[in-house]
C-alpha cells in the first residue's frame, strides 16, 4: 500500500482537500462533528495521509495561547485527528501525529490537546502526558474553570521550556463551540 503523507497551511489546501478532510472528520466522529470543530482545526498546519483510496488520515496543529504561572505561552494545539474507518489501527494516526509533533517540537514551546476516550492511548503511547492540575480557559467574563476537560488535556514539552507547575492552573484562550 503506497502511501504519501503531505504538510500544507490551510491557505495552501485547495476546496476539494478541505472537503475532503472535513468529510473524513465527519465520518470519523460519527456525525458529531460541528462547524465549531472544523473551524478550530483551521488556520495552522494540516498533516494528511493519503493512500490508494484517497485521504486516509487528517491532523492540524494551529496556535493558542496559554496563561500559566504567569506567562502566556504560544501553544501548539492539536485538532481535528481522525482516521477513516477502514484504514483504522494500520498506524496512520501515529503517522499524523509525528508529523503534528514535529512542528510542535519545532515551533511551540508546548503542545497540549484535548483527547477522546479513543485517542488517549494513542496520546499516551506517543509521550504526552495527562495534565494533572486544573484546566482554566480566559471567558468573556474572566477565568472560568473547566472540570470536563481535566482527565482528558494532554501537553507535550516543545522547544526550551522551564517545566510546567501543576500547582498552577493552564488557562486556554476562549473560543466558540468546544473550548478545549
Amino acid at each position: 500500500m503506497a502511501i504519501r503523507l503531505r504538510t500544507a497551511h490551510t491557505a495552501d489546501l485547495a476546496p476539494a482537500e478541505l472537503r475532503a478532510a472535513r468529510t473524513l472528520l465527519e465520518d470519523a466522529f460519527d456525525g458529531d462533528f460541528r462547524d465549531e470543530d472544523w473551524d478550530h482545526g483551521l488556520g495552522g498546519l494540516h498533516v494528511l495521509v493519503h493512500d490508494e483510496q484517497g485521504l486516509a488520515a487528517h491532523g492540524s496543529v494551529i496556535q493558542r495561547r496559554v496563561l500559566h504561572a504567569g506567562r502566556s505561552l504560544r501553544v501548539g494545539y492539536v485538532e481535528a485527528v481522525g482516521v477513516r474507518a477502514d484504514a483504522r489501527r494500520t498506524g496512520l494516526g501515529g503517522r499524523v501525529m509525528a508529523g503534528l509533533e514535529r512542528i510542535i517540537e519545532d515551533a511551540y514551546p508546548l503542545g497540549a490537546l484535548s483527547a477522546s476516550e479513543d485517542g488517549a492511548a494513542l496520546y499516551a503511547a506517543r509521550g504526552w502526558r495527562l495534565w494533572p492540575g486544573r484546566v482554566c480557559a480566559l471567558a468573556p467574563d474572566g477565568v472560568v474553570r473547566l472540570p470536563d476537560e481535566e482527565g482528558t488535556t494532554f501537553v507535550r514539552p516543545g522547544t526550551a521550556l522551564r517545566p510546567l507547575d501543576p500547582a498552577h492552573d493552564l488557562v486556554f484562550d476562549w473560543r466558540d463551540g468546544d473550548v478545549l
